[in-house]
Formats: structure tokens, C-alpha cells, sequence
């Protein structure tokens, strides 16, 4: 289980310098200057993707939480909550620089990645207290 977190930290290592590289060099064919999803799509990778799951496998060394009930729905709901948020920004992004309209579909969409997100968490935080608990 080690392994695969350490996997999947590095892959959103490797998609956020990627977003990164995106935005500076798309922005630049576009001769765009303002301000869109891209310019924080990086940081959100690294931050929500690569540390948090940096995170999760030092708490998965210290308390075992892939033992627990639920973390299969915790990987489950957080994963497709970040997949899907982190690419209705790359998508609505891409929009505001090639100067394409959006709608309110984007908006839906980007909530149900939030919810998702936020399930996600609900179980991460379920299985690291009962986690917690456990070891005591």
C-alpha cells in the first residue's frame, strides 16, 4: 500500500509541473495575460494531489489506515473529486485563453467535483480517527 501512495503522489507531481508547463506556454501562444483556472491548476495538483498523498502514506506507516472499513471510499471519492475538479479547471482554463464563453454547466460540474472532494475527506477523516483510536 506504501508503494502505491508513493506512486500516486509522484504522478501528481509529474501532472502538476505538467499543468505548470501548460499554462505558462499555452497562456504564451495565446498572448493571454489575465487570470484563469490554469494559474492555480499547478498548485492545486501539488498541493491536493502530491503533498496530501505524501501525507496520507506517512499516516499509512504510522497507523495502518488501508486496514480500515472505509478508506477504499475515502481513495474512491477523493480521487474522482480531484480528477474531476482538476479537470473542469484545465478545461474552463483553456476556455478563458482561447476566449470561449462558458456556461453553467462547468460551474455544476465543478461542484460535483467539490462534493466528491469533500466525501472524500469525510472518510479520510472517519478512517484516521478511528485509526488514531485503534493504536492507543
Amino acid at each position: 500500500m506504501q508503494h502505491k501512495l508513493a506512486r500516486t503522489s509522484m504522478i501528481y507531481m509529474i501532472l502538476g509541473l505538467a499543468f505548470g508547463l501548460f499554462d505558462r506556454e499555452f497562456a504564451r501562444i495565446y498572448d493571454f495575460t489575465g487570470y484563469t483556472q490554469l494559474g492555480v491548476l499547478h498548485t492545486h495538483t501539488l498541493i491536493l494531489g502530491m503533498f496530501f498523498f505524501l501525507i496520507v502514506l506517512i499516516l499509512e506507516h504510522q497507523f495502518k489506515l488501508s486496514a480500515h472499513r472505509h478508506y477504499k471510499k475515502f481513495i474512491m471519492f477523493y480521487q474522482s473529486g480531484l480528477g474531476l475538479s482538476l479537470l473542469i479547471m484545465l478545461i474552463h482554463g483553456s476556455m478563458i485563453v482561447m476566449g470561449m464563453e462558458s456556461s453553467a454547466m462547468m460551474s455544476g460540474i465543478a461542484g460535483i467535483g467539490h462534493i466528491l472532494l469533500t466525501i472524500g475527506l469525510g472518510f479520510f477523516f472517519k478512517v484516521l480517527m478511528d485509526s488514531i483510536k485503534a493504536v492507543k
